[in-house]
């Protein structure tokens, strides 16, 4: 196998990058890609697979590379990996830096036309870049979890909608219908979150998590991020850090800190002892709820139960989002790692 670097699409506006690519060579409706005439998708994270199994429903080929539950930020993919990558006709990654080593291979391993699309490096124009705590300017790596905000995640979906329609024009009334039942899904995820927080004061819409994985989410929605356990080396704090936070929530009086369920914290659980906060140990950052097929293992189940799970933990209730329904419109049917 000879290895070719991947043609990729500038980073500039959506419509110049697609314009900029090049002619495809084993893509499009007429191809026989993966052999019965659908594209064959490679993404990274689950909530980017689950967004673009929405966008793209079964008209695609989609498997995930990051197992659920693994931290995204130091994955290696696996020497499997490079076979799924070879025949890809389009992979999709988080980008702004967030999997580094996947990018890498994919532009060792893809063919020769096909696209790689790093949809936050895309759609977050650098002069909104974000940095704090655990990505310090410095390191040049800003925080890449734009996700977790229903108005990012719809913009993610537009660009997947964008590459796919360039890549199967003969499915695109399809293709506009997903992301438009997609963008509904979202709008209505994004009008119950400012629904139900209003049953908090806003000086009480205050987040101590695990990971720092809603920064994009609290500039949008109003809410401050007042730290994170997981510090810029993905270890556990040091004693110093976990320190000042502990003053911090005193000083702040946060009545509930939140946990990963998928990484246990003992530095989160000295900290609710020592300041009498509460420790809530169920936020997912990419982590989706439930199994494969379930309604709820989907990016709008996570989103919306990770937001009942910070409201009321708070103190707040969340009628509307609990009274969402976050059954896919269109059926889900990406293979999601375990």
């Amino acid at each position: 196998m000879s290895l070719r670097p991947v043609p990729r699409a500038p980073r500039a506006t959506l419509a110049a990058g697609l314009l900029a690519l090049l002619p495809l060579t084993a893509c499009g409706a007429d191809a026989d890609v993966a052999g019965d005439g659908e594209l064959r998708v490679v993404t990274t994270v689950a909530p980017i697979t689950s967004i673009t199994a929405a966008v793209a429903g079964d008209l695609a080929v989609i498997e995930g590379l990051v197992p659920e539950g693994t931290n995204s930020h130091t994955f290696e993919p696996p020497p499997s990996a490079s076979a799924l990558l070879e025949r890809a006709d389009l992979v999709l990654v988080n980008g702004l830096q967030l999997e580094e080593p996947t990018v890498e291979l994919a532009e060792a391993t893809m063919s020769e036309g096909a696209r790689l699309v790093e949809l936050g490096t895309e759609v977050l124009p650098e002069s909104e870049y974000l940095y704090d705590f655990s990505f310090p300017e410095e390191d040049g790596k800003p925080n890449p979890h734009l996700w977790t905000d229903p108005t990012w995640a719809i913009r993610y979906a537009e660009l997947v909608h964008e590459h796919l329609v360039d890549l199967d024009p003969d499915n695109a009334a399809t293709y506009d219908a997903n992301l438009d039942a997609f963008e509904e899904q979202a709008t209505a995820l994004s009008e119950a979150l400012r629904a139900d927080q209003e049953s908090l004061p806003a000086e009480d819409r205050v987040l101590l998590t695990y990971h720092d994985a809603y920064a994009y989410f609290a500039q949008t929605y109003d809410w401050q991020v007042i730290g994170a356990i997981q510090p810029e080396s993905f270890e556990e704090p040091t004693p110093k850090e976990v320190a000042r936070l502990i003053d911090q929530i005193r000083d702040q009086q946060v009545p509930t800190i939140f946990g990963s369920e998928v990484f246990p914290s003992a530095a989160l659980e000295e900290i609710g002892r020592a300041t009498g906060a509460r420790y809530e140990d169920t936020l997912r950052d990419d982590d989706l709820p439930g199994a494969p097929g379930d309604p709820e293992h989907s990016w709008l189940g996570l989103m919306r139960g990770n937001y009942i799970t910070m409201i009321t933990g708070l103190g707040g209730s969340a009628p509307a989002l609990e009274a969402l329904d976050v059954t896919p419109a269109v059926e889900d049917e990406a293979d999601y790692p375990q």
